[in-house]
C-alpha cells in the first residue's frame, strides 16, 4: 500500500514551459519580507500551532527586537510580525532557528500545517505524533520544498474542525482505531490507509500533486482543472486504501472561549496580541502543562492540565488583560484584515470600523476586509463586510455560494445594524 505512488517529484516549474503562475506565489515567510505599509512583514510558520513557552519567548522577543512589538495570529494558526526594518531578515531568522521555528530553510514556507486544536484533550485521538512525524518528512523532502506557500495540510481527529477549512491534504483520525482517512482537496470520498503510514501518505500525495500541477501551474488542489484534479484522485486512490463517502464539513466549528475540561481557550479580538498579552498567555503555559496551541480562528489553547479552582482565577486573568474567554464577548466571532494604514490596498481602517460596530454576539461570524482580497477571510457560512469607493457592501456566504448583497453608504449607525441583523 503506497508504494506505487513515486516517492519524489520535481518542481512543478522544471519541466520547461511557462506556467501561468510562473512568477511563483508571494507569500511572505521569515526568509522572504512582505513590504507593507507599515514596515516589512514575516509569516513564521507554527506547524498545528504548538508551542513551547521559550518558542514562545522567542517570537515576542523578535517582535520587540525588529518589529513593532505586537503578534498577529493569522487564519492558518501561525504567526505574523509587522513593522519589521527591511534589513532585519539575517537577525530573524538565527533568532527563531535557535528557537527551533525555522529547521529547514528550505522548506520554512511549505511547514503549513493545521490541526485540530483540542485534540487528545476530550478524549479523543491525539495528533501529536502526526504532527511530528508530518513536518519532519515535509522537510526531508525535495520537493516538497516547491511546495507553494499557499499549499494547506490539516490534521482532524474526526470532529470535523479543520476538515471543514478546505486543505488540500487533509488526514482525519477514526477514533481510536488503527486506520485513518486521507482527504485530497474538497472531494467527498476520502481513501481509508493504516494510521501508522498516514503521514507518509499525506507527503506523497501533496508529491503527487506537484506532478498534476506541473503544465497548469497550479498552487492549491482547488486551481487544477477538473479533468486533472480528478485523475489526481484516482492516482493516488490507486495506491492508497478504499474510498470512503465522507462528505467534507462545510462549516468549521471552533473552539469556544473558556474552560474545556483539564485546558483553557482564549480568543483574541482581531488576533492582534500586545507583548503584555502574549507575555501572559506564555506564563500560564510555562504553569500549566507547558504548551501553547494557536488556532485557525485566531484563538489560543492551554491544554494543561489546568486544575478547576485554578481555571477560573486564570480566565479571569486573561478576560482582565482584553482577551476573550467566553462566548458572550461582543468580540466573539470578529474578525478583519489588517486595514488601513497598514495596507496600501485597504479603502479603510476597518479594524476600527469593526471595533465601532461590536455589539451582542451573533449566530454567524463576521469578516470585515478592506479591499476584494478579503486577505484571513474564515470558510465555510460567515458574513463578509467588504469595502467598496461606493460604501460597505455585506454578503452572506455560504461556502462557494454568495447571496446577493446590500451595500451601506457612508452611515456607521446604519452599518452596525445592518451587520449586526445578517450574523442574527
Amino acid at each position: 500500500m503506497l508504494a506505487a505512488m513515486p516517492d519524489s517529484a520535481p518542481s512543478p516549474l522544471s519541466a520547461g514551459g511557462v506556467s501561468p503562475r510562473a512568477g511563483g506565489d508571494a507569500c511572505p515567510g521569515t526568509l522572504r519580507l512582505h513590504r507593507a505599509d507599515d514596515g516589512a512583514l514575516a509569516r513564521v510558520r507554527i506547524p498545528g500551532g504548538v508551542l513551547n513557552p521559550g518558542q514562545a519567548d522567542a517570537l515576542r522577543a523578535a517582535a520587540e527586537r525588529f518589529g513593532d512589538g505586537e503578534l498577529h495570529l493569522t487564519s492558518r494558526g501561525n504567526v505574523q510580525l509587522r513593522g519589521l526594518g527591511t534589513e532585519c531578515g539575517g537577525g530573524l531568522a538565527d533568532l527563531l532557528t535557535a528557537a527551533g521555528l525555522l529547521p529547514s530553510a528550505a522548506h520554512e514556507r511549505a511547514r503549513n500545517i493545521v490541526a485540530s486544536p483540542l485534540a487528545g484533550l476530550d478524549g479523543s485521538p491525539s495528533l501529536g505524533p502526526w504532527l511530528a512525524e508530518l513536518d519532519a518528512l515535509v522537510c526531508g523532502s525535495a520537493a516538497a520544498a516547491t511546495l507553494s506557500g499557499r499549499f494547506l495540510f490539516a490534521l482532524d481527529d474526526g470532529r470535523g474542525d479543520v476538515d471543514a477549512l478546505g486543505a488540500d491534504v487533509t488526514l482525519i483520525a477514526e477514533g481510536h482505531s488503527e486506520t485513518a482517512l486521507l482527504r485530497i482537496g474538497a472531494k467527498d470520498e476520502a481513501f481509508r490507509v493504516p494510521a501508522a503510514e498516514a503521514p507518509r501518505a499525506a507527503l506523497l500525495a501533496a508529491e503527487e500533486f506537484l506532478r498534476a500541477a506541473r503544465d497548469p501551474g497550479a498552487w492549491r488542489v482547488k486551481d487544477l482543472p477538473d479533468d486533472v484534479r480528478t485523475e489526481l484522485a484516482r492516482t493516488i486512490g490507486s495506491a492508497a486504501g478504499p474510498a470512503v463517502h465522507r462528505p467534507r464539513p462545510r462549516t468549521a466549528t471552533p473552539p469556544a472561549p473558556g474552560p474545556h475540561g483539564s485546558a483553557i481557550t482564549a480568543g483574541v479580538p482581531l488576533g492582534r496580541l500586545t507583548p503584555a498579552q502574549w507575555r501572559l498567555l506564555t506564563e500560564t503555559a510555562r504553569r500549566y502543562g507547558g504548551e501553547l496551541r494557536l488556532t485557525p480562528w485566531r484563538g489560543i489553547v492551554i491544554p494543561g492540565p489546568v486544575p478547576r479552582p485554578e481555571a477560573a482565577e486564570a480566565l479571569r486573568t486573561l478576560s482582565g488583560s482584553g482577551l476573550i474567554t467566553a462566548p458572550d464577548s461582543p468580540w466573539t466571532g470578529v474578525g478583519a484584515c489588517i486595514g488601513h494604514p497598514g495596507c496600501a490596498k485597504s479603502l479603510s481602517d476597518v479594524r476600527a470600523e469593526a471595533g465601532a460596530a461590536v455589539g451582542p454576539p451573533g449566530r454567524l461570524p463576521v469578516y470585515w476586509s478592506g479591499c476584494e482580497r478579503r486577505c484571513g477571510h474564515p470558510h465555510g457560512e460567515w458574513i463578509d463586510v467588504v469595502v467598496t469607493p461606493d460604501g460597505h457592501r455585506i454578503s452572506h456566504v455560504r461556502g462557494e455560494r454568495r447571496d446577493p448583497p446590500t451595500t451601506v453608504r457612508n452611515d456607521p449607525a446604519a452599518l452596525a445594524a445592518a451587520v449586526a441583523t445578517a450574523r442574527a
